[in-house]
């Protein structure tokens, strides 16, 4: 997994971060004037939609009998921007910037995890 520093260089990113599972904010790198204060929401904000999909995952892998646990990542695009989560760290991005194989591979992918590759 990428360090803050190297998220933040991302073309397009606004800020990397990373939360704890209550949602604390960890730590974040910015490239706006999103400040303190704008990070700590961005962190709860997306620890409480990793602990709905998380949950959201165990009951569809109960009712399908499909593997969807243990959640690897998640992505939201909105208006002009995306976020995108891998474990408990995340960047928001502009979207018209984003490389989303990129970003999954620098937040998500692992050794025989090979990222899905989205057409452009």
């Amino acid at each position: 997994m990428k360090t803050l520093e190297e998220l933040g260089r991302i073309d397009g990113a606004l800020v990397a971060f990373e939360y704890a599972p209550d949602g604390k904010l960890v730590e974040y790198r910015a490239n706006s004037e999103i400040g303190s204060e704008g990070a700590a929401l961005a962190a709860q904000f997306c620890a409480t939609v990793t602990m709905l999909f998380s949950t959201l995952a165990g009951a569809f892998t109960r009712l399908s009998d499909s593997a969807w646990i243990p959640q690897h990542g998640w992505m939201y695009c909105g208006g002009d921007y995306t976020v995108c989560i891998g474990g408990n760290r995340g960047v928001f991005i502009e979207t018209a910037k984003a490389d989303f194989n990129q970003l999954y591979k620098a937040l998500v992918s692992e050794k025989g995890r090979e990222p899905m590759r989205m057409a452009a």
